[in-house]
């Protein structure tokens, strides 16, 4: 009969000995949720107790929303974009950080535009936004300061984005496998427009050395440049020192030889940007936009 005993009070022992989660002060729980990404804190914490829901109507909490697209997820477009929307509302105007994969529309951007403050904005893959809309939502984003519209297939004139967030502090443009959304006018509208940048990634855009001479001529405050994919540059031995010389960090084309570039960091999984689903057929075809 002791025997027996023993394990009961070794459990009771156990459940007195573990945290109640609701006794935690708020400003611990709150900082926990935010640790989650946003579609868990819509679809799973909103609901776990009313704490936790209370926490969630803070505005503050959505400061920052996060939403990636995963190949394997259960969520469809749709699901994301509702998701979306429900975190932008919630953030009552406070939104400042603001990055989505693929799903983005139109609809969703005009969203983001007239609802938040935004400082960051990632549409990294979103191949279903218009020019004229990206164009009218960047007008209305004054203090941006980060933008990447990699690999999104918008092929509108950057000095609209440089007229438009004067604050800019980074910019991401990279281009894989397209056939004619940049060309070397690029590099001068980013040299006219964009003197305050910092960090600047123009991976396979069609450059040449006189456009790249001409951002490091009108950005003294770059810190790192990602030349990756860039084939039509000839990087000289002069234009290398200049590079080295005036910017922290230089990822060089394929094949440049330099002790900081790595083979390992451009692998043929970089080519798969554009395996991105679709509503009508699965995936995005790529043939419809231009790619190689």
């Amino acid at each position: 009969m002791a025997n027996c005993s023993i394990p009961a009070k070794e459990a009771e022992c156990e459940s007195t000995t573990k945290p109640n989660w609701l006794e935690l002060p708020t400003d611990i729980t709150t900082n926990i949720l935010q640790r989650l990404g946003t579609t868990e804190v819509v679809t799973i914490a909103c609901h776990v107790c009313p704490l936790w829901w209370n926490i969630c109507k803070d505005p503050l909490m959505w400061h920052t929303i996060r939403i990636p697209f995963l190949r394997n997820t259960s969520y469809s477009r749709d699901d994301l974009e509702k998701i979306c929307r429900f975190a932008i509302k919630r953030s009552c105007g406070r939104l400042e950080d603001i990055d989505i994969e693929c799903f983005a529309t139109d609809d969703l951007l005009e969203c983001i535009a007239d609802n938040a403050n935004i400082r960051c904005l990632r549409l990294a893959k979103c191949l279903n936004i218009s020019n004229k809309v990206f164009c009218e939502a960047v007008g209305k984003l004054p203090m941006l300061e980060e933008l990447d519209i990699s690999y999104s297939g918008l092929s509108t004139s950057l000095d609209v984005i440089g007229r438009s967030c004067p604050l800019l502090k980074s910019f991401k443009f990279a281009r894989l496998r397209l056939k004619s959304y940049s060309s070397n006018g690029d590099s001068f509208i980013i040299a006219e427009t964009m003197q305050g940048l910092r960090h600047l990634d123009i991976e396979g855009s069609k450059v040449y050395n006189d456009g790249l001479l001409a951002i490091l001529d009108a950005c003294p405050l770059l810190e790192s440049l990602n030349l990756r994919g860039c084939s039509n540059l000839d990087i000289t031995e002069s234009l290398q020192q200049r590079c080295v010389e005036q910017i922290k960090s230089v990822q060089w084309p394929t094949g440049f030889e330099d002790e900081d570039y790595s083979s390992e960091d451009y692998s043929s999984d970089d080519y798969d940007y554009f395996y991105v689903y679709s509503d009508e057929d699965g995936y995005v075809d790529p043939d419809s936009y231009g790619l190689y």
